[in-house]
């Protein structure tokens, strides 16, 4: 048997270029791996995928999710039954713009290579990724990137300082298709800096570069749920450096300093709350 983690991520910067010729859309994102995870659990089995799961709502246990559907295009891309069972223990909240599935995804694909002792390079664990979700190359990956293309164009960047993480999830879901189908009807007009905010990061002037974070998903999201504003404002009031929208949301992240984090999760009572870490 063998134990993977799947860690959440959260987006310091999103951005969208535009509607590719292929349907999805042109991104453009500083992406950065936090502490909170998922737990998984693999083990061989003769033939097929078998998936059971505990802590998690609403989220199917078949074909329809993602862990499985890694398992399938790991067993695909290796043309052999590799059969897998995967018992998965949720944390991650789902719809929430954290990546929960993709990153249970990642961790099917990592874990099946070191399970069947396969060696197959970074890059080809992300080239089964990528036919899987577009951000599960990334959390493959881990770290702080830059993710381009469809979120597929990975792009290492200089790791950040750790922080604390305090995240709250109103009440509400956010569907990432419905996001970007609205966002393009009036698309913004005010883009985050990536470039700026990366040199900023690399230098070390964070302070510069958490006022140039921006999401512009969060505009269509407070459409639907007004209390990701709320959040912000409230995190931001309680001492965070910087308070922003993860994802196509609902999720709003806080970066702060330890001796802040508890003041900052007191802020906020009409959400789940989860403190965690960068890493």
């Amino acid at each position: 048997m063998l134990r993977e983690l799947a860690r959440a991520k959260i987006n310091l910067t999103l951005d969208i270029k535009g509607l590719r010729a292929d349907g999805y859309h042109e991104v453009s994102m500083i992406m950065q791996t936090i502490e909170l995870a998922d737990e998984l659990e693999l083990k061989k089995i003769s033939s097929g995928v078998e998936l059971s799961m505990s802590g998690g709502e609403n989220i199917p246990t078949d074909e329809r999710n993602l862990a499985w559907q890694a398992a399938l295009a790991f067993q695909k891309f290796c043309g052999k039954s590799l059969g897998v069972s995967i018992s998965l223990t949720k944390r991650i909240p789902s719809a929430a713009g954290l990546a929960g599935g993709s990153a249970d995804a990642a961790a099917v694909i990592r874990g099946m290579n070191l399970l069947y002792e396969l060696n197959l390079t970074e890059d080809e664990l992300c080239t089964i990724g990528e036919g899987v979700g577009s951000d599960v190359p990334f959390c493959i990956v881990g770290g702080t990137c830059l993710a381009e293309g469809r979120g597929e164009r990975l792009t290492r960047l200089k790791p950040i300082k750790n922080f604390s993480v305090v995240l709250a999830k109103p009440r509400g879901e956010i569907s990432t298709a419905w996001a970007y189908k609205t966002y393009d009807k009036s698309p913004a007009t005010i883009h985050p800096p990536n470039e700026t905010i990366i040199e900023q990061l690399s230098c070390g002037n964070y302070d510069a570069a958490f006022k140039n974070f921006s999401n512009v998903l969060e505009g269509v999201a407070l459409k639907k749920i007004p209390a990701i504003a709320d959040c912000k404002r409230k995190f931001l009031n309680a001492g965070a450096k910087v308070a922003l929208m993860s994802g196509s949301g609902s999720t709003v992240f806080a970066l702060t300093d330890e001796l802040h984090v508890k003041q900052i999760a007191a802020s906020v009572t009409d959400a789940q709350i989860f403190i965690t870490r960068t890493f």
